[in-house]
This record gives C-alpha cells, sequence and structure tokens, in this order.
C-alpha cells in the first residue's frame, strides 16, 4: 500500500467512527429537564418564537402545566441563545392558565 492509499483508508475509518457516533448520539436525542422530556418542549416553539407567534396548542400547555417551573426559570438567561423571547414564555405561560409564577421567574 502506498502513502496515499494509507491514507485515503484511514479518512475512511475517521468517517465511519464518526457516523457511528452520529447515529448513537442521535438515539440518544431526548432529554429530561425540570420535569419534561425536551422533545415535548418542540411542542411549545412556534407560541415563543417569532415577531407573532401563534398561541399555544393544547399539548403544548400539557407540558407547560407538567414542568417544573423553578427549575425551568434557572435556565431563563439562555433562552434568547436558543431564538426564543423570555417574554413570551412568559405570555405562554398564562395562556396556559398557570397562575403561580415562581420568584427566580419575575421580571
Amino acid at each position: 500500500m502506498g502513502k496515499n492509499d494509507t491514507r485515503v483508508l484511514m479518512r475512511f475509518a475517521v468517517l465511519t467512527m464518526v457516523l457511528t457516533a452520529a447515529i448513537t448520539v442521535k438515539e440518544v436525542t431526548s432529554l429530561t429537564l425540570c420535569k419534561i422530556d425536551t422533545d415535548d418542549m418542540q411542542k411549545c416553539r412556534p407560541a415563543v418564537t417569532g415577531n407573532n407567534p401563534p398561541p399555544p396548542v393544547n399539548e403544548c400547555c400539557v407540558v407547560v402545566k407538567s414542568a417544573d417551573l423553578a427549575c425551568f426559570c434557572r435556565y431563563k438567561f439562555y433562552l434568547p441563545i436558543l431564538g426564543i423571547d423570555p417574554s413570551k414564555v412568559a405570555a405562554l405561560v398564562a395562556k396556559c392558565g398557570v397562575t403561580t409564577i415562581p420568584r427566580n421567574c419575575r421580571a
């Protein structure tokens, strides 16, 4: 085997390992955060993004009502990084009928 053949083989091996790792990671994409599954959070994404978000769907409100809001609010400062406006999250919580807002969620 020449040097070029060895390089091609090594690149193929590295590509195979990366794809295998990606497939493995893809299978474990859902996490539980503050009593809600991260996949379930996607049900609320339309209601907290964009300039004029639609009202939350019923499935979203089920997620909001089951969440540990005091825990979730610890992450509120990271929401803009994800393209989520924290004030829209507050509106979402109210639209879903949650009236008890933890202290760390206010202001």
